[in-house]
């Protein structure tokens, strides 16, 4: 049974509490992420993250690390682009220590300036891997296009020339700004007692404001854009996108169902076409991502340098095919089938049920029961997939990206 409580301080705290298992994840989710940043500061939420880890008033980095072994803890974070969050899962016995610990990173981390500068460099040797990575570097440019001129379209990890202008009165003035108590979220999942869970929180986030001012952003209108970016690299990394639907969209199960339809298995419609029969790439799927506001579809396939073409073709005619023929039952049974086994099976442990409670409290504001989740796909028509099939079938309406070894025209490629 899943629990809310708001606490006297502002702060949600949700629990779902297991009692047949020995563990517990807690995690402290803030509402603060890439679309929260100013655009010469982007990456600042993503580099606090970091800083978290570096140390506070009464424990070294080391320390940090070593207290969250001690109780037998399994311990990391990240940045997305509407949220934060910091998580511990341990020992049901050790869910004091454990909060204690992210208590204090939270709320006392020091932001050292020699830690800060030292986490710079870091950062930049992430920036690099991903720009190594070129299907990395491909889907998170791709999401720049689509969402240009809007928050979304912020990266999470932002670009080197960024962070060097974040200095430590930047950083702690965006932290104090975002890190409220009406923004954070506590998410709990496991075996637990929620009376002392709540205790635990209760007197002690006081030290953060109460409130995050909200902003007056202006959105920039959708329109194709395109990108090719040149590496010295063995394969082509094609990644091309069009705007999809929020996460409370009534439209949203019929969008997942799909991409697993289209790109989202073995038996897709995708790998079945692009890899089985033309041969053309080893990986190639697609996939479905929604945020708070909005959301975006996105294709992607490694292919030959010489076999670009053939293989936005062979997209091409996929996309073609599913908007005149539409889905059939079967492949619509089959999809929802795929979804839900996928989802009870991220239930199927503490940590994938504080994630889902945690982001949809946090994100979203209120929770998604397992129930309403598998009656979200269950209720899915083959009207509503043909809705959503419009929507994404008309390839001159995608965003393009190309990281290849040439340079070529790739939006005369897409609109043929």
């Amino acid at each position: 049974m899943i629990q809310t409580k708001k606490l006297s301080c502002g702060t949600t705290v949700v629990m779902e509490k297991i009692p047949y298992v020995q563990s517990v994840a807690l995690g402290t989710w803030v509402r603060a992420g890439a679309v929260d940043e100013p655009a010469s500061i982007a990456g600042v939420s993503h580099y606090i993250e970091h800083m978290m880890f570096k140390g506070t008033d009464k424990r070294t980095a080391r320390e940090i690390a070593s207290d969250v072994d001690k109780i037998g803890g399994q311990f990391n974070a990240f940045t997305g682009k509407e949220a934060t969050c910091y998580y511990i899962k341990t020992l049901s016995e050790n869910l004091d220590k454990a909060a204690e610990i992210l208590l204090d990173m939270l709320l006392n981390s020091k932001m050292d300036e020699e830690e800060m500068a030292k986490e710079k460099n870091v950062i930049k040797e992430e920036i690099k891997m991903i720009q190594d990575t070129p299907d990395d570097d491909a889907h998170d440019t791709v999401c720049e296009l689509v969402f240009k001129g809007q928050p979304l379209g912020n990266s999470v990890i932002g670009r080197p020339e960024t962070l060097d202008r974040i200095d430590r009165e930047i950083l702690t003035g965006y932290l104090e700004k975002e890190y409220t108590r009406d923004s954070l979220v506590i998410a709990i999942a496991g075996n637990f007692d929620e009376e002392a869970v709540c205790g635990m929180f209760e007197d002690r986030l006081k030290k953060l404001g109460a409130s995050k001012e909200k902003k007056n952003i202006a959105i920039e209108s959708y329109k194709a854009r395109y990108k090719v970016k040149e590496k010295d690299i063995e394969q082509t990394h094609i990644s091309l996108a069009v705007p999809g639907v929020a996460l409370e969209d009534e439209r949203y199960y019929a969008m997942g169902l799909l991409s697993n339809i289209l790109g989202g298995s073995m038996s897709s419609r995708l790998f079945q076409n692009i890899r089985e029969q033309k041969g053309l790439a080893y990986s190639v799927y697609s996939v479905a991502s929604s945020f708070a506001g909005s959301g975006y579809f996105n294709i992607y396939a490694g292919v030959a340098h010489e076999k670009t073409r053939d293989a936005i073709a062979g997209i091409r005619e996929e996309l073609e095919t599913l908007k005149r023929e539409g889905v059939t039952a079967e492949e619509l049974a089959t999809a929802k089938e795929q979804m839900k086994s996928s989802y009870i099976f991220g239930q199927e442990n503490v940590t994938g049920r504080m994630f889902s409670i945690g982001k949809n409290m946090s994100v979203c504001r209120r929770i998604q029961t397992p129930e309403e989740v598998i009656e979200g796909f269950n209720k899915v028509t083959l009207e509503d997939m043909q809705q959503i099939a419009e929507m994404v079938c008309d390839l001159r309406q995608y965003c393009g990206v190309a990281v290849t070894n040439q340079d070529f025209d790739l939006k005369a490629v897409m609109e043929v």
